[in-house]
């Protein structure tokens, strides 16, 4: 069976590369990561989001969205995390997701359309149970509404007073959060949307981190094909090209480990699960490894503050982790197949 994106998809991902590319490049992500006053939400990137259909991507059309599935919003993922770009996308997108599939129907009609216009910012605080402090929750601090975990499922909290956390990663903002009041996700427990949500925001993480790992990948190629040394591209060394072919495989599979993933959850096939585990291991693993390589193979400018190489860095080593590790996902690979 072939299996690929389709040219309506790889268009829709290609769009959002081309809008970053000319009108939010690595200066536009520089000024975001060096603002230490800042929301991290840029207006300009947050309305080309709404206008674009970025964030209405998994809406239904009958709340004003695009009415698509998860494959399509990971393209979107792939491309932003290929640009490093800052801004609350995953979070908006994922509060909608818990929306949609475990909503009232007042719910839905309340926040759906206002999440897909971006007249609304949505967060998802999944660490530990709310009502109480719900820790690293990106963009807290700019959200208009947050699913947060309750004891029974899901639910969403509209006026919790958030703390900033510190980031190593000013590719994003974290917040802290001080929840008291909870409005319960009717279908949340039912439903299983809990463990659902959670496999949808580990497939959008895993393509961000393919989209780095991807672009750290071809900066790094570009440049060792210029770079001289003894009179050769650097490049050109043995040892260098085998390093970066092994990346090249690495980055190739798990971009198509992410893609099966967001097919399998939309499907809801039988070995979804063990799919996105797969998908964040792989990405995880390939995306540090892709970075790091960034770093070392641009040589000493790559360790300087000047240099892109650790925006890619910073973001994957933050990314990695979330959702599960390598180690976690290799587990959970080992008890669903052995």
């Amino acid at each position: 069976m072939f299996f690929a994106l389709t040219e309506d998809q790889q268009e829709f991902g290609a769009a959002v590369t081309t809008y970053l590319a000319e009108r939010f490049d690595m200066e536009a992500v520089r000024g975001v990561f060096e603002d230490a006053d800042g929301d991290g939400n840029p207006e300009s990137l947050w309305k080309a989001a709404a206008e674009q259909g970025w964030l209405a991507v998994t809406v239904p059309e009958e709340h004003d969205g695009l009415g698509l599935g998860l494959v399509e919003a990971q393209v979107i993922a792939r491309a932003l995390g290929a640009g490093v770009a800052p801004g609350p996308w995953r979070g908006t997108v994922l509060a909608g997701e818990a929306i949609r599939l475990a909503g009232s129907d007042e719910q839905k009609a309340a926040w759906l359309p206002r999440l897909a216009s971006g007249d609304a910012v949505g967060a998802v605080g999944l660490r530990g149970d709310a009502p109480g402090v719900v820790p690293a929750v990106e963009y807290g601090v700019i959200a208009d509404v947050v699913v947060v975990r309750t004891v029974d499922g899901l639910g969403l909290a509209t006026g919790a007073q958030a703390t900033p956390a510190g980031s190593y990663d000013r590719t994003t903002r974290l917040a802290t959060l001080n929840v008291s009041d909870v409005e319960a996700l009717p279908g949340s427990v039912a439903e299983g949307a809990a463990d659902e949500l959670i496999a949808r925001a580990t497939v959008l993480v895993a393509a961000d981190l393919v989209g780095i790992a991807r672009e750290a990948l071809s900066r790094t190629v570009a440049y060792d094909r210029e770079r001289q040394q003894f009179g050769v591209p650097v490049g050109s060394f043995q040892a260098l090209k085998h390093a970066l072919a092994d990346i090249h495989v690495g980055v190739t599979m798990a971009e198509h480990a992410a893609l099966y993933a967001a097919h399998a959850v939309d499907a809801g096939l039988d070995d979804a699960a063990l799919a996105v585990s797969v998908a964040k291991a792989k990405a995880s693993e390939v995306a540090l490894q892709s970075t790091a390589a960034m770093i070392q193979y641009h040589g000493g400018i790559g360790y300087t503050w000047e240099h892109e190489a650790h925006f890619f860095y910073k973001r994957a080593k933050r990314l990695a982790g979330l959702y599960g590790g390598v180690d976690q996902h290799r587990e959970k690979i080992a008890a669903l197949t052995l």
